[in-house]
């Protein structure tokens, strides 16, 4: 009985995973959660298991190609944040909620400043900088704390 429960627990992160992008694109205002998905990758990558790097790149891929955004974007971000800033953050290892916090939020820091940078480079219009995109990073940071 306990494995069907897994399964069932599984199905439904990957139907979410698969799921929530679509209903982003229909209805602006539910939060994007790039930071999050950033933050399980990088929980992936430190060996939580493969499903911590499959479900977040599933989801950061799939979020780009729903909401037209440039895509791999937020992967660079992930990964520039996990070069340059994650060992130094690293040494908040015993408070996990501080490391999650920093995590969310500079890699969506980081993920807004390339979207700027590309804006600007390519002459377009990819995000818009509103109170929207701010209620998204706090509910980015809400669900980092809650992990």
């Amino acid at each position: 009985m306990k494995r069907v429960w897994q399964v069932l627990v599984w199905l439904t992160i990957l139907a979410f995973v698969l799921f929530y992008p679509m209903l982003i694109s229909v209805y602006v205002t539910l939060p994007l959660f790039i930071g999050f998905a950033g933050y399980l990758l990088l929980r992936g990558l430190e060996g939580q298991g493969w499903r911590y790097i499959f479900l977040p790149l599933l989801y950061l891929f799939n979020l780009e190609l729903n909401l037209s955004l440039p895509i791999f974007l937020s992967l660079v971000a992930v990964l520039i944040y996990y070069l340059a800033f994650y060992p130094s953050v690293l040494f908040l290892k015993r408070c996990s909620v501080c490391v999650a916090i920093l995590s969310v939020l500079l890699i969506d820091l980081i993920y807004g400043g390339l979207i700027i940078v590309y804006d600007f480079i390519f002459a377009t219009s990819s995000v818009t900088i509103n109170t929207q995109l701010l209620y998204s990073l706090i509910m980015d940071v809400v669900a980092a704390v809650l992990l």
